[in-house]
């Protein structure tokens, strides 16, 4: 019988080689399983698995650019002469698989009922009830250098010298075909969101209605205007930028009153310089990636940041009611920073692109979840509001204020009306549940409807949100508190049913319809222009605030479809008025004709080196348009320079006539 094998001893060399394989190879797995997961802190946040629909689109809205009166200053004689950059539409559209929202910045000054209406008109005869008024915000940067003529109110007509199809048409022509890129561009991509706070861009310019204000309320914030930046950057799925949507609070007005020419102005300006930036090699308005400059709660906020000055000698301005001791308010003007309106927009605009620039550069965190719409129509004339346990106030019809004719330190009254002024006119008004009497306005505009009404009564009131991000569309222009306190009224909502978390909650001003200006009740006793321009009367806030406080309520329990739609705004189709004249005929010179070449082209020029910033920041091409006598147009188109042809600073004029 054979004896059985005998194991073979294992030396210690090779146990010990043995255990070290093992170990090499546990070690080998450890580390390929921490690369596999590994992040480098300046790596984004992994994408969420259901990403968005998302789709942008631009287009040209800028209209005609002579002889129509401009819109924001409310003075008819401020007639269009000239291009200093065209105006566009940028339209955004982001779809969740269940519901689709829509946002549109448009360099208009604001948005009117009448363009909304016209622009939902549009839409319904191309795409049926897929965008509506409970899902697309349309929002105006401010610009105060657009063509007017959009509005079917009374009071906009008379300033804007009438509607004007020939102002309305581009606008909605415009807005109607950026959303059409928009939608033919719909892809998958994600969002990102990131803030951060731009200073030196901005002042308060009525601080003495801020500090009216509580002080535990103001001692809340560093500064008495909003100086936060929100940015959305809009992505592919391979993580290529396609879009960016913006929000800050100042006014459009670096280009002033005495402006002649068509100008999307400083938000305008910073949306050239990101798609300049983005679409390299592309003309102003061509390439794909679409940047929209949003406008906020920017009611008493300024960009001339100098401050307001008398004309006539140089010093400060009264601080109480902007005025000086010889000229009053018509002396005293905001200026700043540059040197001229134009040097001034130029630094505003690239100030706000270089903050918005940066965060978009660092937008890491994704926003997810899904879309909510909730839109109402409220009569704003009769809204109730209960102040405490044993009171209840209620707005009024709209009236303007005596201090509304005084304008602001941006842009003043021809009348030499007075800030701050409650003189009462022609019409008074008390309640025994006001601390103080209350206050009037400087025509009797509550009661007057010829040939139309002078104000709206009805009014849109809009939230959408996009995941944790909460877009509040303000029918005007909201103060600095305003906002704030709407802003923390919402996310409270918001977040009371625990639906939402981290909320976002960003002001869209300018939108939907325009109703002047909102205050808080304390600012509106100051009755500065902003007060003054409050319409609907000391509680016209608070009626906002319990409108918007529903539908934030309403979108947090998932009841959005029980809301009421409330009653619907009239679309006038008679008594329109155009108080503009017919254009004239335009003559060539004698022995000449339209169309003949003055001095041929050479066939070959030398290439200039340009900036990688883009061609506006060496090149700026102004063309000022007048008629002249005989009606003989004179033209004057100028090429300015950045170079410096000397130690001191400014633009160098290359004038052709």
């Amino acid at each position: 019988m054979a004896s059985p094998p005998r194991c073979r001893r294992v030396s210690a060399c090779e146990a010990t080689l043995a255990v070290l394989f093992v170990v090499a190879v546990l070690v080998n797995v450890t580390l390929i399983s921490l690369m596999a997961t590994w992040k480098t802190p300046t790596d984004p946040p992994s994408p969420q698995d259901n990403p968005y629909l998302i789709g942008v689109g631009r287009a040209d809205c800028t209209g005609p650019p002579a002889e129509i009166p401009l819109m924001g200053y409310a003075n008819p004689e401020q007639t269009a002469a000239g291009i200093h950059t065209r105006l566009y539409s940028r339209a955004f559209i982001i779809d969740d698989g269940r519901r689709r929202v829509v946002f549109v910045t448009a360099d208009v000054g604001m948005i009117s009922q009448r363009l909304r209406l016209e622009v939902l008109r549009a839409l319904q005869v191309k795409y049926g009830d897929l965008y509506r008024q409970e899902n697309l915000v349309l929002s105006g940067t401010h610009t105060h250098c657009g063509p007017a003529g959009y509005f079917q109110y009374t009071l906009f007509m008379v300033t804007s010298k009438g509607f004007m199809k020939a102002s309305i048409k581009p606008l909605v022509n415009g807005i109607v075909k950026s959303i059409d890129i928009a939608h033919r561009n719909v892809k998958p991509g994600r969002i990102y969101r990131s803030r951060g706070a731009l200073e030196h861009s901005s002042l308060n310019r009525s601080p003495h209605s801020y500090l009216n204000n509580p002080k535990e309320e103001r001692d809340r914030y560093q500064w008495n205007t909003d100086k936060q930046v929100l940015v959305l950057k809009f992505t592919d799925l391979d993580g290529d930028g396609i879009g960016m949507l913006s929000w800050f609070a100042v006014h459009a007005v670096s280009m002033n009153y005495t402006n002649r020419m068509v100008s999307s102005d400083n938000m305008g300006y910073a949306s050239y310089l990101m798609e300049q930036e983005k679409n390299r090699g592309q003309l102003p308005g061509q390439g794909g990636f679409v940047a929209g400059f949003s406008s906020s709660n920017l009611g008493d906020v300024s960009p001339n940041t100098r401050g307001p000055r008398c004309m006539n000698t140089g010093l400060p301005c009264d601080y109480l009611n902007s005025s000086c001791p010889i000229g009053g308010t018509k002396m005293c003007k905001a200026f700043g920073p540059g040197d001229d309106m134009f040097d001034s927009t130029r630094i505003i605009g690239h100030s706000v692109y270089r903050k918005a620039k940066e965060l978009y550069a660092m937008a890491g965190e994704e926003v997810v979840g899904s879309l909510q719409a909730a839109h109402q129509w409220v009569n704003m004339t009769d809204v109730t509001v209960q102040i405490n346990d044993t009171h209840t106030v209620s707005t009024c019809k709209p009236a303007l204020g005596h201090s509304f004719a005084a304008g602001t330190t941006d842009g003043g009254g021809d009348l030499n009306f007075t800030q701050g002024s409650t003189m009462i006119l022609l019409l008074f008004h008390y309640d025994p549940s006001w601390v103080e009497v209350k206050y009037v306005c400087v025509c009797v505009c509550s009661q007057m409807n010829w040939p139309l009404p002078w104000h709206p009564q009805i009014v849109d009131v809009q939230i959408i949100t996009i995941g944790s991000v909460a877009v509040v569309a303000v029918p005007g222009e909201m103060t600095t508190m305003s906002g704030r306190r709407l802003r923390e009224a919402v996310k409270q909502e918001l977040e009371s049913e625990g639906a939402f978390k981290d909320t976002e909650v960003v002001l869209a001003g300018l939108s939907n319809i325009y109703t002047h200006y909102i205050t808080t009740y304390e600012e509106y006793q100051v009755q500065r222009y902003e007060g003054a321009s409050t319409i609907y009367g000391p509680h016209t806030l608070s009626a906002y605030l319990q409108k918007y406080r529903g539908l934030a309520r309403a979108i947090a329990q998932d009841k959005v479809s029980e809301l009421p739609l409330g009653p619907p705004p009239p679309f006038f189709e008679k008594n329109l008025f155009n108080l503009l004249p017919a254009p004239s005929v335009d003559r060539a010179p004698e022995n000449s004709s339209f169309g003949d070449v003055l001095q041929q082209v050479y066939p070959i020029y030398r290439q200039v080196r340009q900036r990688p910033s883009g061609l506006m920041s060496e090149l700026c091409l102004r063309f000022h348009w007048l008629k002249g006598s005989n009606q003989q147009s004179n033209r004057e188109t100028s090429v300015l320079t950045g170079a410096r042809l000397s130690k001191g600073s400014g633009w160098n004029l290359l004038p052709y006539y």
